[in-house]
């Protein structure tokens, strides 16, 4: 499954040792989540989550319920993007700019673009190590990835 051409949210959360959640939601109740260690190194996809979005008029909503076992230890930079319309009229757009370079676009992973959560421990305390969804997807590391609907 490929959002990222579509009209898309997307949000990082980055821990320790590189190891990263990526979340994709778009208005029509698709969405993507992804497990990172590393950049741009994907060991686990598709996780399930509870995800509901709303259009009305021309402005969408969406509520996502992420299991705390999907962020990585030590969360505490972030980063989020929006991309939306098509052709020319195509727009990417960071919380926290990334330059796109010689590219059309930006580059969603340049990590060293992220930056500090104020209160993420308030949010989510206590990640201090690995969840077992963690521990397999690293277990796992260097199978297959794929997506399946159910």
């Amino acid at each position: 499954m490929i959002l990222h051409i579509f009209t898309v949210v997307e949000a990082f959360f980055l821990g320790a040792d590189e190891r990263y959640l990526e979340v994709e939601f778009s208005p029509h109740g698709q969405h993507l989540l992804l497990l990172l260690s590393g950049r741009k190194n994907a060991i686990k996809m598709c996780l399930p989550v509870d995800y509901t979005a709303t259009i009305k008029d021309k402005t969408w909503h969406g509520v996502a319920k992420i299991p705390k076992s999907y962020f990585p230890p030590q969360v505490n930079l972030f980063n989020a993007y929006a991309i939306h319309g098509s052709g020319d009229s195509r727009q990417y757009e960071a919380l926290f700019p990334v330059p796109t370079g010689h590219f059309p676009h930006p580059d969603f992973h340049r990590l060293e673009y992220f930056r500090y959560i104020e209160n993420f421990k308030n949010l989510l305390p206590n990640i201090n190590s690995l969840s077992n969804v963690w521990t397999q997807a690293l277990e796992n590391a260097g199978g297959e990835l794929t997506c399946t609907e159910n």
